[in-house]
């Protein structure tokens, strides 16, 4: 499992985890696209655009490495900012490859991305 150093670990004064400390000896836990309804507590939100922002931050528009990323974290963004960057995917390897979706990215978190995002 590849570690991300220099990505942080968790959001801070919070419990909401961004990194994972080692692998799972059954393999890694599987990627699923989970919706986040409207009525989301703002916690939640503000976790899913600091995680999005530290994705953006570390690797930009190329294809990345799952690695150690939280997969919890990873599900709540999945198939809509951050998306499968090889086929086959597989969605229960730490080496699978993503990338962002960065059109979306910016659609739903216009705040990560800045004034200049929407022009």
């Amino acid at each position: 499992m590849l570690k991300h150093r220099g990505f942080p670990g968790r959001l801070p004064g919070t419990d909401f985890h961004f990194t994972i400390r080692r692998s799972n000896k059954k393999g890694a836990t599987r990627l699923v696209a989970r919706e986040r309804y409207a009525d989301r507590r703002p916690a939640d939100r503000q976790a899913d655009a600091a995680f999005l922002a530290a994705l953006w931050e570390h690797f930009g528009e190329a294809a990345f490495v799952r690695g150690n990323l939280d997969a919890g974290r990873l599900s709540w963004l999945f198939g809509r900012e951050v998306v499968a960057a090889e086929e086959p995917f597989d969605p229960e390897s730490y080496d699978a490859l993503l990338r962002l979706d960065l059109a979306r990215a910016r659609a739903a978190f216009p705040e990560v991305f800045g004034p200049e995002a929407s022009a």
